[in-house]
Parts: C-alpha cells; sequence; structure tokens
C-alpha cells in the first residue's frame, strides 16, 4: 500500500454555486463586513469566482457563478438548486495526493490536476468517495 507522502495545509475555502452573486455579495460584504478580494473567470471551469474573506484574510467563501449552460456549476444548480458547492483544502503536492488517493481507490474527477482560480492546481474528489461531500484538493503555485 502506498505511503501518504503529502500534507493539508489548511481549509483553502468553501464555494457556494449561485447564478447572481450580487445578492450573497450584499449580505456578506454590505452587511456583514467580510471583503471581497477578488473576481475573476476562469474560462476552463465556465464560471467567474468572487473570493470574500474575513479580516484575518486566510479563508475564503468563493461565489461561483456559471458562465455558460455547459458548466458544471449550471447543471449543479439545475440539479439541487443555489448553495454550497464544495469544501477545498490546500495540499502542499497535489501529484502526490492524487497519486495516493487513487491507490486507495478514491474517485477522483481529474486525475490530472487541472488550473483552477488565482491558477491554483486542483481536482476534486467524488462525493462518492465521500458522504457526498464535493471535495476540492488545491495547491499554490
Amino acid at each position: 500500500m502506498k505511503i501518504r507522502k503529502f500534507k493539508i495545509l489548511s481549509i483553502d475555502h468553501v464555494a457556494v454555486a449561485n447564478t447572481d452573486s450580487r445578492i450573497l455579495n450584499t449580505l456578506l460584504v454590505d452587511l456583514l463586513g467580510m471583503h471581497v478580494t477578488s473576481k475573476e473567470s476562469v474560462p476552463n471551469q465556465k464560471v467567474n469566482v468572487t473570493k470574500i474573506y474575513a479580516e484575518d484574510l486566510k479563508t475564503a467563501i468563493e461565489l461561483v457563478e456559471p458562465t455558460d449552460s455547459l458548466s458544471t456549476i449550471q447543471k449543479f444548480i439545475e440539479k439541487k438548486g443555489a448553495g454550497l458547492h464544495h469544501v477545498a483544502l490546500t495540499v502542499d503536492s497535489i501529484n502526490e495526493a492524487i497519486d495516493y488517493l487513487k491507490s486507495r481507490d478514491i474517485q477522483l474527477i481529474y486525475d490530472i490536476p487541472k488550473k483552477g482560480s488565482d491558477n491554483k492546481l486542483i481536482t476534486f474528489i467524488h462525493p462518492i468517495s465521500s458522504p457526498g461531500i464535493l471535495i476540492e484538493l488545491c495547491q499554490r503555485t
């Protein structure tokens, strides 16, 4: 059995799938005093991402909006409605994490990491291999 050669460094963000980020933006920023730090388009994921942080700037809430009807976020919203989409964990080596999880028969969305927001390398643990939770693994580049 393969030995785990990577570490979970932190919770990076919690992602919320939605079709109009202005509503959550109003609640989180205008009413609760959090801070928008960035907005970006991630074309290969077919989404726009708004990152909102508390004062310590350590963990984000990502507001994820589909930009295309074929986006997985759009399909998620159509199936389950707007709401919590995934929890992201920062790892020190995404390739080691992928190799290890595959050796343990954990189903991943991407066997080869893709570029996500902030140019991070990402993959996801499929909800079939967790208690129904989509878990993103990300590595800063």
